[in-house]
């Protein structure tokens, strides 16, 4: 008959660690999710001081639009927890838009929130798609995330909440749906 080497108190003992530990790595894998809706001031008049939209490239001899294939923005737009621009900062959208249908329809959307409010500071959100411009409700997809986004995955909707054409003043509503750990 064969001995048991491991005496019999610590053979419970190791039950009980093994177990622990599958329960801690179990918990730790869980995903969370969150919902958030922030407000981009958009700002595109084309030269003015302010602008936080603006053109950077295009096809040559036709003009720079977001309606014409092949221009390419570059945004740096302020967010805000409410749709008044005096509200609360959340943070910043920095990316491109490229107009990327031949019929300027849709435009391919490659954008960071990074985040400066004391929740989600030094956080970002990765937000990458085709956006079809003039739908009422665009959706793109959250492929990344850092910080408390780390390995984020999910969809992020757009909405022009408001629209003064003769200012190039807008504000587009954000809604993003991320699971993360």
């Amino acid at each position: 008959m064969a001995r048991n080497l491991v005496p019999k108190g610590l053979t419970s003992l190791l039950f009980i660690l093994v177990l622990a530990t599958a329960v801690h790595l179990t918990k730790a894998t869980e995903l969370k999710e969150t919902n958030l809706s922030l407000y981009f001031q958009d700002i595109s008049a084309h030269g003015a001081a302010n602008a936080t939209v603006v053109p950077v490239a295009g096809v040559a001899g036709k003009a720079w639009t977001f309606t014409q294939f092949g221009t390419v923005y570059v945004t740096d737009n302020y967010i805000t927890e409410t749709s008044d621009p005096n509200s609360a900062a959340v943070g910043r959208g920095q990316g491109m838009y490229v107009t990327a249908g031949l019929d300027g329809l849709n435009s391919h959307v490659m954008i960071s929130l990074v985040f400066t409010n004391d929740e989600y500071s030094g956080s970002t959100i990765q937000i990458q798609g085709i956006s079809k411009q003039f739908e009422p409700v665009r959706e793109v997809a959250v492929v990344a995330g850092t910080g408390k986004f780390r390995f984020a995955r999910g969809y992020a909707t757009f909405e022009t909440h408001f629209l003064d054409i003769p200012t190039q003043y807008a504000i587009i509503r954000c809604n993003v749906t991320v699971q993360h750990y």
